[in-house]
């Protein structure tokens, strides 16, 4: 029987797979297994992957015939994974030696839905800490209770899908694979999704993901038009927590993160090819004529004066463009 299931999709990171691959080598177990997805690399990956195949305890290796995106790549790894239980990891980071054992006995005697891990973001030499907003350890808690406070950073906003470890059954329920064809943002649907619906969760304090940053080839480095599928991943996040039981409560939250990330993207816009950053600002013009006026006037009013300034600029523009029509 296998018991974990390592989901590990791959597009272009042949200068970071052999490190990815040495790491998924000193965590084999005979009932782990690797599903190893190449989304279409056009570089040396394949060739590092095909040899992984074979020498790696485990391994099984998934082709896409054109590239779908890290969502999709991860459905591909879901839908061919085998395990009680499930986990990620990006081609181009790595694990400390002996981690998905501890990660998975952390589970197993929590008896939870999925459990949260802190993690190491390495830039270079520079190494730092992040850790699972959640202050309790070590402890079943109710995923819905996590979301809140709305003008505080909380468990939804640590969308890291590889920092942590997820139950088959969430599977089962549906709740573990990612918006199809999604670009970006891919991660905050579906930790908004599993935080609604799974029915316990815990944070724990191991430390054996090594995120790299930085990364030339990663699509938060690259500014084409690939990124604006934040949009379409925060709507999603604003309609299925509007048709939610808690809407009223769990609204506010959604839609001021939704307002910091538009926030975050405009003042860096710089980066955007020009015919890009002009759909940018488009879009989110769009994204913010679309929110609840109510609920965005009062989350404008608690923001810091600099991101307010730059969405209320926005929205005066949507306003004006309607009024000259």
């Amino acid at each position: 029987m296998v018991k974990l299931s390592v989901i590990v999709p791959f597009y272009n990171v042949q200068q970071y797979a052999p490190d990815t691959l040495r790491s998924l080598r000193t965590n084999t177990r005979d009932d782990f297994e690797f599903i190893l997805v190449d989304d279409c690399s056009q570089d040396e990956t394949p060739a590092i992957l095909a040899r992984a195949e074979r020498e790696l305890p485990g391994a099984v290796l998934v082709r896409h015939e054109k590239n779908g995106g890290l969502a999709t790549a991860r459905n591909t790894g879901l839908d061919a994974a085998r395990g009680a239980y499930l986990t990620f990891l990006d081609g181009d980071d790595w694990l400390a030696p002996g981690y998905l054992a501890e990660l998975l006995a952390a589970i197993e005697e929590l008896g939870v839905d999925f459990v949260r891990t802190d993690h190491v973001q390495t830039k270079g030499r520079a190494r730092s800490v992040s850790r699972v907003p959640v202050g309790v350890r070590n402890e079943a808690l109710v995923p819905r209770e996590a979301i809140l406070p709305a003008d505080r950073t909380t468990s939804v906003d640590y969308a890291y899908a590889w920092a942590g470890i997820y139950h088959r059954r969430l599977l089962e329920r549906g709740l573990l694979h990612f918006t199809d064809g999604l670009r970006t943002a891919e991660d905050r649907p579906w930790i908004w999704r599993l935080h609604r619906e799974a029915e316990s969760f815990a944070a724990v304090s191991l430390l054996g993901v090594f995120y790299r940053r930085g990364v030339t080839t990663s699509l938060t480095q690259i500014g084409d038009v690939r990124q604006l599928d934040f949009i379409r991943a925060f709507d999603e996040v604003l309609s299925e927590t509007a048709a939610d039981r808690d809407a009223d409560t769990l609204l506010p939250k959604a839609v001021r993160t939704y307002c910091a990330i538009i926030a975050h993207h405009l003042a860096e816009i710089e980066k955007f090819e020009p015919a890009v950053a002009k759909r940018l600002r488009a879009m989110s013009a769009a994204a913010l004529d679309r929110m609840p006026q109510p609920l965005l006037a009062d989350v404008l009013d608690t923001m810091d004066l600099d991101r307010a300034a730059r969405l209320r600029r926005l929205r005066r523009r949507v306003t004006s463009a309607k009024a000259a029509a």
